[in-house]
């Protein structure tokens, strides 16, 4: 699609805005098109004009004195967009990974009522997404109070899965071709931890949670995951720790070695995450395992002692019905999981070129609004909070992730992360390692090697990097 921007310096928010609609177009500023869009400032005017495909729509509006224009031009962006579509996005213009981290920020500036008046009413959310937001920020709030001015987090990266899921974006490899890595790996991550252990001790820092990512950590033998296990519990001071998880993830990596070998290491909350209980859907994101594994996955973690555990489900997947989907969600609540967290399918970028037919269905926009509905009512309904959410680029119908659980079973490292709280120490490939100046909020990052064989090759130069921990709490 072609987007102009004329006379104005909003050329970041029209994108972001045009994105929201045409998740699969490559925004170019001229040339050939089926959709045109031109944005203009002349003197106290704003005007869109609008072509797409067959359709036009042009709109005025006068930038008022005082009002903040960038926003007034993206709610007229939006307006125009949403009329030609026949689709309102229901986060309205904004395009932010963290709402519930704005509406904080906006409710003590004005109160939180006038903060959810904000959202709905100057950027065109809907009155449930203001609502969400504001009992999102109440609970992220109660666990980011429990973290102090030398609190960190520790974050572990198993880069590996048995296959790798059509929908995935994340620095994941199936065990198929990188088998001959997992070794060496496993040796190499247990030096980076020792290495990042002996920095907390000489900072005497407090680790409050820690996180096993992936990728599925669970790829890993049971010996594996227990040296991992053990270099952290002798690198650590593991004595105020208040959260310890490792995401299962598939249930088709799951055994009772694996899970007793995370019980007794002191694991607290593991994650077992069927995606959908529907097969057909399974087969089709290229996922190897059934919904009775992921019954059977659980029940074994139960009879092995886990009384905290995640379940991840995804709204809008390929072949999922609404019917299905709330399948889905009930096996999860039916089965007890103590949080369930509900993942709207991120698009990835296309290299196809988008008909005209398929800008104008809106039907899987709709189809997943009406799942994410459905997941919050029902939820609600079974005892279950909003305890964090997050939004993703190019997720369908612009919707977000949110993750629920019952009373107590909040994830810890979630909020921290999400909010950044505090500084993340990061180990493997693809970590990336987040500091945070508690006095001035200032946040800096030491990323490692993304892929495995480039964390191996060059493992010497991510321990050099570490030091950069050191220098950075001394300044």
């Amino acid at each position: 699609m072609i987007l102009k921007i004329v006379n104005h310096s909003f050329s970041y928010e029209m994108k972001k805005i045009c994105t929201l609609f045409f998740p699969n177009e490559k925004i170019e500023e001229s040339g050939k098109s089926d959709i045109i869009v031109i944005t203009e400032k002349s003197e106290n005017k704003l005007i869109v004009d609008a072509l797409v495909y067959d359709r036009r729509l042009k709109r005025e509006n006068s930038a008022e004195q005082g009002s903040d224009v960038a926003i007034a031009m993206s709610v007229l962006l939006y307006d125009v967009l949403s009329k030609l579509l026949n689709f309102r996005p229901p986060w309205g213009i904004l395009f932010g990974v963290r709402p519930a981290k704005l509406m904080h920020r906006i409710a003590n500036e004005i109160g939180e009522e006038k903060a959810k008046d904000y959202f709905i009413n100057t950027y065109k959310t809907t009155k449930e997404k203001a609502n969400l937001a504001s009992s999102v920020m109440h609970n992220e709030n109660k666990i980011i109070s429990l973290s102090k001015e030398d609190s960190f987090s520790l974050y572990i990266s198993i880069p590996f899965c048995p296959t790798r899921c059509s929908y995935c974006s994340f620095v994941s490899h199936s065990i198929e071709k990188t088998k001959k890595l997992i070794e060496p790996y496993v040796d190499l991550l247990c030096k980076e931890l020792e290495s990042i252990g002996e920095i907390a001790k000489e900072l005497s820092l407090n680790l409050e949670t820690i996180y096993f990512g992936g990728g599925t950590p669970t790829t890993l033998s049971a010996v594996q995951l227990a040296n991992i296990i053990k270099t952290i519990e002798k690198n650590f001071d593991l004595s105020n720790l208040r959260e310890y998880t490792v995401e299962a993830g598939r249930p088709d990596t799951i055994t009772v070695e694996k899970l007793n070998a995370l019980k007794t290491g002191g694991i607290t909350r593991i994650s077992i995450n069927p995606q959908t209980f529907n097969d057909n859907v399974l087969n089709a994101i290229g996922r190897r395992h059934t919904s009775e594994q992921t019954i059977n996955a659980f029940e074994i973690a139960r009879d092995c002692g886990f009384d905290n555990i995640n379940m991840d489900l995804i709204a809008g997947l390929p072949l999922d019905t609404l019917e299905s989907f709330k399948n889905s969600l009930d096996k999860a609540i039916m089965l007890s999981a103590e949080s369930v967290t509900v993942h709207t399918l991120a698009l990835k970028s296309a290299s196809y070129i988008v008909t005209r037919d398929e800008t104008f269905n809106v039907s899987e926009k709709v189809l997943a609004l009406d799942m994410v509905n459905y997941s919050g009512e029902a939820l609600k309904a079974n005892g279950y909070y909003p305890y964090y959410m997050y939004r993703q680029s190019k997720s369908v119908g612009n919707l977000e992730n949110v993750g629920w659980c019952k009373d107590g079973f909040d994830c810890l490292y979630n909020v921290f992360m999400m909010d950044e709280t505090h500084s993340v120490f990061a180990a493997g490939a693809g970590a990336v390692t987040r500091l945070k100046n508690q006095n001035t909020g200032y946040i800096e990052r030491i990323y490692n090697y993304k892929y495995p064989y480039e964390y191996i090759d060059n493992f010497n130069e991510i321990l050099h990097r570490k030091k950069r921990i050191l220098n950075f709490y001394y300044e």
